[in-house]
This record gives C-alpha cells, structure tokens and sequence, in this order.
C-alpha cells in the first residue's frame, strides 16, 4: 500500500473523528469552538483529496475505497453526538435520520452495481447535497460554542432541514438510476 497525500488527507479525517465528537461531547465553549475548527478543517479534505489525486494522478484504490467511507464516518458520528446532545432533536431528528438513511441506502446500492461491474458516478447534485450537510452540521457544532448574538441554532437547524430535503432528492435520483440494473 502506497500512501500519497490525497490517502493521508482522507486518512487524518477519518483520524480526526473521534476528536471531533470528544470536543463535540465536553460541555466547554472552548471545545465547541475546537470541534467546529476540526470538522471544518475535516470537511475541506473532503474536497482537496480528490482534486490533489486527480490533479498529480495518484488516484489509488486505496483513495477510492476510503474516501466515501471518511465522509460517511464523519457525518454519521456529528449527527449521532449532536442528537445525543440534543442539539439535533423533535423534529430535526427527520432530515438527520433521512440523511444516515440515504447513506446507507445508496452505498448498498453502489455495492451491488459494482458487483455486476456498474458504476453510478458522483453527481454535482449529490456534491452539492454533502456540502449543504457539512455546512449544516458545522453550524450545529459552532452553536455549541457559546455564541449568543445571533441564532445559530436556528440557522444550523434550517440548514440540516435543506440538506435533508436534497439528501432525499439524491436518494431519489441515485435509486432511480440504480433500479434500472435490478
């Protein structure tokens, strides 16, 4: 296994996870402000490791496996700490559950296209849809952070219901394509 830095890069987001939700977990605005910092600097990754593999062609199957399962990870550990905090809760829970649903749905599917040798390719819709959750839950984070004059809360919480509903467009659109191969 040859690592490169676009493997490093998606490799220290998945590192970086469990620092995240410890910070996330601590009741400190200090910690809330480090968590927000950690998953945003995380989320940029997200974005680098790809263009640097396509941009110096050290696209790797080691690359290629990870990086879906970084971001996966990395979602799915924000939404389930901020729900265990009940930062996500009520209502919210649905765009987040729909979330975690369509990840798990469409990466099921990827798994048996890849199987009979079909690939669906990203598409800019679906990249915009993981923008839209990662902006989301770095605001729910930042309102962990102590700040009070203007409503973060509200706004992380109007964000996570935007990107449930293009999460569910994505988990329409993805299913759509992949029935056709049943």
């Amino acid at each position: 296994m040859r690592l490169n830095i676009s493997n490093i890069l998606t490799l220290t987001r998945i590192i970086v996870i469990p620092i995240i939700v410890a910070c996330i977990y601590l009741k400190s605005p200090w910690y809330g402000w480090i968590a927000f910092i950690l998953f945003c600097l995380a989320s940029i990754t997200d974005y680098f490791d790809g263009y640097l593999a396509r941009l110096r062609n050290e696209v790797s199957n080691l690359g290629t496996f990870l990086d879906p399962i970084a971001d996966k990870l990395l979602v799915a550990a924000v939404i389930l700490i901020l729900t265990s905090k009940e930062v996500i809760a009520d209502w919210e829970v649905i765009p987040a559950l729909i979330i975690l649903l369509r990840e798990i749905a469409v990466s099921g599917l990827r798994e048996y296209l890849a199987g009979i040798k079909i690939s669906v390719p990203v598409s800019k819709i679906a990249k915009l849809k993981t923008s839209l959750q990662l902006i989301a839950l770095a605001i729910l984070i930042l309102s962990e952070s102590g700040i009070s004059i203007i409503p973060i809360l509200f706004i992380g919480k109007i964000a996570l219901w935007a990107a449930g509903i293009l999460t569910l467009y994505t988990a329409y659109d993805y299913l759509k394509s992949g029935f056709k191969h049943f």
